[in-house]
């Protein structure tokens, strides 16, 4: 079962998720929302579309936009819609 940890603390978990380019995306339910803040940084993938962020927020320590989403990707992305990925020392442990 995968997890997403950050600061020592684990932010997501779930046996549901998608593997893309390396990344795991995992189901919005498997967030923690108490470790996440809206982020108004947006970039885009040309396959993809355009990703959103989260703030991740772990006892006091905040790493910006660590986190990434695709709210309405493109048709070859349809699979992780909603889904989340991490980087920026984000460990995803399985």
């Amino acid at each position: 079962m995968p997890q997403a940890i950050w600061n020592g603390h684990v932010i997501a978990d779930t046996s549901d998720f998608e593997e893309v380019e390396g990344n795991v995306y995992f189901p919005p339910a498997a967030l923690k929302r108490e470790f996440f803040e809206d982020s108004t940084h947006t970039s885009v993938c040309g396959w993809k579309g355009t990703a959103n962020y989260y703030h991740v927020v772990v006892a006091g320590k905040r790493n910006d936009n660590a986190a990434w989403y695709y709210a309405a990707p493109k048709p070859a992305a349809a699979n992780i819609t909603g889904y989340v990925a991490f980087w920026k020392g984000v460990t995803i442990k399985r």
